[in-house]
């Protein structure tokens, strides 16, 4: 388990993304570099870290079901994400 503290930095990073989302595409669209620079770091969407759901483990992170790998093998194993199925051939 990630500590609580990076979490809830991520957490505060993404609401800082969704409220200048707005006005960093308006800058962007008219070249406005200067004003870009005067926003918050924190504005931008680089500085996000995908983040596993479950135990916050930042390393080894599956988009598509936005968890790490160690966490997806469990749950596949215990067959709670559906459509998952152990492969055999």
């Amino acid at each position: 388990m990630a500590k609580k503290s990076w979490i809830e930095r991520n957490k505060r990073k993404q609401k800082t993304v969704d409220k200048y989302a707005k006005l960093r595409a308006e800058l962007k669209a008219q070249g406005d570099y200067v004003g870009l620079s005067l926003l918050p770091r924190d504005a931008s969407p680089t500085r996000l870290v995908n983040r596993c759901e479950v135990s916050g483990r930042r390393r080894a992170f599956l988009r598509r079901f936005r968890m790490s790998r160690i966490t997806f093998r469990e749950l596949a194993s215990q067959g709670l994400i559906p459509g998952v199925t152990k492969s055999s051939w």
